[in-house]
């Protein structure tokens, strides 16, 4: 489904319940379990399955999903394509500065973080015959970058963009990255990070899914800063939201609200998805088909209206994402599964291990 013009923003906040600081969203974790790498094979990843009613945990492989879902469940992919959006480029003076391409906003314009002390006005070399300059600057550090001597450079993105690893991978991405920080059904190019609860899965394990009786259908969520925006107010509902790009299709709609008629779960694969789906049924309560733009801030309180579960990854302390799975988990049970984790020496963050949540 094309995310291009006619969007609408849906602003919403997620109501609070009781005192929401950031300090209580907050956990230890040793730096190597910060997963480096991804794991040799997808669905080999551990699964750490929760109960969120009980609070209950085992532990589990992922390739164990088939086994832990029943027929009839409906399993939401979002299907967003990461492109390879980091650009090393040289200042006019010497040293490193370092585009990181958020939206196109038309043809060699782009919304940008821009590293290094590029002021606005100024330009930076991205390679011979490519040159950008930096437009005008935000006040949430959000740059406009117009491109020169290309007559387009989306299309020269695949040889000068790299991989948009996470700052807390501490190594220079390489070959293997550009298909592992990748989903295997990823298809609607736009994110600038991966939806990371997809990446376990193979094209197998989906095809065993299906032939078990699961449904699989798709949404889109355009990964951008709204996601991995850090929060720096310690009432967490001071905090707003960066917009994102979403689409719920139609049949995936008319799916969702058929499951949810005759008592069958969606499951939701990723925070994203969980996003795009709730999104979609704020206001009347049932998923609709669309698309548009959300900023959607889940904490604890919110009333989910989409979603009966949720696979997701091991996320950063005092994020957005950890507020959110806390939000469908609940925040003490989450936590405790957290410490679990740790314990168990399972492996955190993008390239790190999973936990289904039912």
């Amino acid at each position: 489904m094309s995310l291009s013009g006619g969007v609408v923003l849906l602003t919403m906040r997620a109501a609070p319940a009781g005192q929401n600081r950031l300090s209580d969203f907050d956990y230890d974790l040793p730096d190597d379990l910060i997963a480096q790498v991804p794991a040799p094979e997808r669905d080999r990843s551990r699964l750490l399955v929760l109960d969120r009613e009980t609070g209950a945990v085992s532990h589990r492989t992922f390739s164990d999903l088939a086994d832990l879902l029943v027929p009839g469940d409906v399993l939401v992919l979002n299907d967003t394509r990461v492109f390879p959006c980091r650009l090393v480029a040289r200042k006019p003076g010497g040293g490193k500065a370092e585009l990181f391409l958020l939206e196109e906003l038309g043809v060699n314009r782009w919304t940008a973080l821009v590293k290094g002390g590029v002021d606005a006005g100024k330009r930076v070399s991205v390679a011979p015959g490519v040159d950008a300059e930096i437009v005008s600057a935000a006040e949430d550090g959000i740059r406009t970058v117009r491109f020169e001597g290309p007559a387009d450079i989306r299309p020269l993105l695949a040889n000068l963009g790299r991989v948009p690893l996470p700052p807390y991978i501490k190594r220079d991405p390489g070959s293997d990255d550009r298909e592992r920080y990748q989903t295997v059904y990823a298809s609607c190019e736009g994110a600038v990070a991966a939806p990371t609860a997809g990446l376990h899965f193979t094209g197998e394990l989906l095809d065993r899914l299906r032939g078990r009786g699961i449904v699989t259908v798709t949404v889109t969520l355009h990964v951008g800063p709204g996601t991995f925006q850090p929060v720096r107010a310690e009432d967490i509902t001071q905090h707003r939201m960066h917009p994102e790009r979403y689409a719920v299709p139609a049949g995936t709609a008319a799916e969702v609200e058929q499951a949810r008629s005759e008592g069958r779960r969606v499951i939701a694969v990723g925070t994203t998805a969980v996003r795009a789906l709730e999104t979609s049924a704020a206001g009347e309560g049932r998923v609709r088909g669309g698309e548009g733009l959300s900023d959607l801030f889940i904490i604890p309180g919110f009333r989910f209206q989409a979603v009966d579960g949720m696979i997701t990854n091991f996320h950063l302390p005092k994020s957005t994402l950890l507020m959110l799975v806390a939000a469908f988990g609940g925040r003490e049970r989450m936590l405790a599964a957290y410490r679990e984790a740790v314990k168990e020496r399972y492996r955190f963050y993008s390239y790190g291990d999973a936990m289904l949540v039912l």
